[in-house]
């Protein structure tokens, strides 16, 4: 490490004569790079919001004229009434911008880079200058993305999953054409970035620990990072061989996923290939990047509630083993997307065997969360209400995945309102709560100053009330049969009932749409008028927290820091303070706690 250490220091004279281009711009800090992964996450995860909440509206008041869908959608909205295939354009750019861009770019991308340097007790991330390649192949991403609307067809229109045949012929509709082009070319520009930062992270902390720093020694956050990582390296570029055969069907006539098709009674050419083909593909990522999402929020979560419940994590190696577990059992579970398929009924059974052992060491995180904070002295501060509310729709979304993988049982409920809230519940809403938890409790590492108390605790509670207000009574619609991806029920009288319960979820949805702008001020305002943070103002113990509140090319001064004990000393006896940070020595007779 010293080697590494003399390294950084020889570059320092010239790292300090940075122009403003090379510090916030093209940067290869990983302090730096971890703020624009944010920031960009932030603004695509404002769009999406937007995105939804305009469905909600149209499947509330459909064929009602709205100045919203006019002045936001254009030609889309002739006279304020949305246009049937616009909707599910929202419904496809939507969940690809959340799950992908916010989810999985905006949360890994931002805490994996901020923290896997700062808690391994490392100079930066193994390389720079790939670190910095893999944001602005991101960037470069998200633009293309969001650059469909402006195509003159639209953007695609074929859902997330963008299932052949609609995604598979520029013909079949409008957002087929150069919109699903878009679409292909944005994700594989996104799984290149995605690969490029995962290796980063991986050879990290497989090479850069400081001394001391054994891998029973990393806090659960850097073992959530290294395995979502490894996840991404496997499985990312299932989907990119899917886009690249996709692209194959759709501009040079081959049949990987088109088959005796009809168009107004004419023959297409294709014939041999399997839409089903390209399904196993899609969720062999699909299923894993649920996984991708929600790992590094589960690592932020453990180390939030161990520090704010002023005790040790319960179960430090039965944590680490779920991850591996869950590592594992995520990419043989992707078939319980397909149960109505028509796949062998046998191998649906493998699938939901598969599936239900999940549930397994989902449970033991569980219950080690809830046994950390069982009698601990709690600090309620924002990070740890999110955290809190993390556990709450991670339970109760992931009841109702016990039904969903069931393939007698979701044969009922498939492609209904009842599958959204599942999975809004359990990746979407605690993922995000996660990725709130971990704000919090890292702005003043990231900006040097402190997020509004006060405002953190109305963005909590009235976030919580809608999203359970929105997506509680979707199970009950779900299981009344209201399929979803219609951008209109009304001509199906069997659903007219459901009317006002769709109401009341969109007046929920646009009350927690809207409580965002408190956080959105509040994230903005602080950065430079926020109250200045301490050097360790939540009294951790991990490494992150030694270096200095100002940012400095290396993360610390000097030599770098030496590891002599796990991560969570918290409230151990014989020590004047509740917190032993992880630099400082044993004292004469003192055992390392048994974890």
């Amino acid at each position: 490490m010293s080697a590494n250490a003399d390294t950084h220091d020889a570059h320092d004279d010239h790292h300090h004569k940075e122009t403003f281009v090379t510090k916030y711009i093209f940067s290869q800090d990983h302090k730096m790079i971890a703020k624009q992964y944010l920031i960009t996450g932030t603004i695509m995860g404002v769009i999406g919001v937007i995105m939804s909440l305009m469905m909600r509206m149209q499947i509330a008041w459909p064929e009602e004229p709205n100045v919203i869908f006019e002045a936001l959608l254009g030609k889309w909205a002739p006279d304020g009434v949305m246009d049937a295939d616009i909707y599910l354009a929202l419904v496809t750019i939507h969940g690809t911008i959340m799950v992908f861009f916010v989810l999985t770019a905006g949360l890994s991308g931002t805490f994996s880079n901020l923290l896997i340097p700062l808690q391994i007790g490392a100079r930066d991330m193994a390389s720079g200058f790939l670190n910095m390649v893999s944001y602005w192949l991101f960037f470069i991403s998200s633009i293309i993305m969001v650059s469909s609307f402006f195509v003159e067809a639209g953007p695609a229109a074929a859902g997330w999953t963008i299932y052949p045949p609609l995604s598979a012929l520029p013909l079949a509709q409008g957002g087929s054409g150069m919109g699903m082009t878009l679409w292909l070319v944005s994700m594989a520009i996104f799984i290149a970035s995605s690969l490029l930062g995962s290796l980063n992270y991986v050879v990290t902390v497989i090479n850069l620990r400081t001394k001391g720093m054994s891998m029973t020694r990393l806090p659960l956050t850097i073992w959530a990072f290294f395995v979502t990582a490894i996840i991404g390296i496997v499985s990312f570029p299932v989907l990119l061989s899917a886009a690249l055969l996709l692209i194959m069907d759709r501009s040079f006539g081959t049949s990987f996923f088109l088959s005796d098709i009809f168009i107004q009674g004419e023959v297409l050419h294709y014939q041999g290939g399997s839409p089903v083909l390209f399904e196993h593909l899609f969720w062999f990522l699909g299923h894993p990047e649920v996984y991708i999402v929600i790992l590094p929020a589960m690592g932020l979560v453990s180390e939030i509630m161990a520090t704010n419940s002023r005790k040790p994590i319960f179960g430090y190696r039965a944590m680490i083993t779920s991850i591996l577990a869950i590592a594992f059992l995520s990419t043989i579970v992707w078939g319980h997307h397909m149960f109505i398929s028509g796949m062998n009924p046998f191998l649906g059974s493998v699938f939901t065997f598969t599936t239900l052992l999940i549930a397994i060491p989902s449970a033991v995180k569980a219950f080690n969360w809830i046994t950390t904070i069982w009698k601990g002295n709690i600090q309620m501060n924002p990070a740890m209400l999110f955290s809190i509310g993390f556990v709450s729709t991670f339970i109760t979304g992931g009841l109702t995945g016990i039904i969903l993988g069931d393939s007698a049982l979701d044969i009922n409920v498939h492609d209904t309102y009842f599958v959204i809230a599942h999975f809004h519940l359990v990746m979407g809403i605690s993922a995000l709560y996660g990725m709130f938890a971990g704000i919090y409790h890292w702005y003043p590492k990231m900006f040097g100053r402190m997020l509004n108390k006060k405002l953190g605790y109305i963005h909590f509670w009235i976030t919580a009330i809608c999203a359970y207000g929105v997506f509680f009574p979707m199970h009950f619609i779900g299981m009344a049969g209201l399929p979803r991806r219609y951008y209109t029920n009304s001509n199906f009288p069997l659903f007219d009932d459901l009317a006002d319960t769709n109401q009341i979820i969109t007046i929920f949805a646009l009350i927690g749409g809207a409580i965002q702008l408190i956080y959105l001020w509040n994230f903005f305002y602080s950065i430079f008028y926020g109250k200045p943070a301490v050097q360790n103002p939540w009294r951790s113990t991990t490494l992150e927290w030694t270096a200095p509140v100002k940012h400095i090319h290396g993360n610390w001064e000097g030599d770098l820091p030496h590891v002599h004990r796990w991560s969570y000393d918290y409230s151990k006896p014989g020590h004047d303070e509740d917190f032993v940070m992880q630099n400082v020595p044993l004292k004469e007779g003192e055992e390392e706690l048994q974890h």
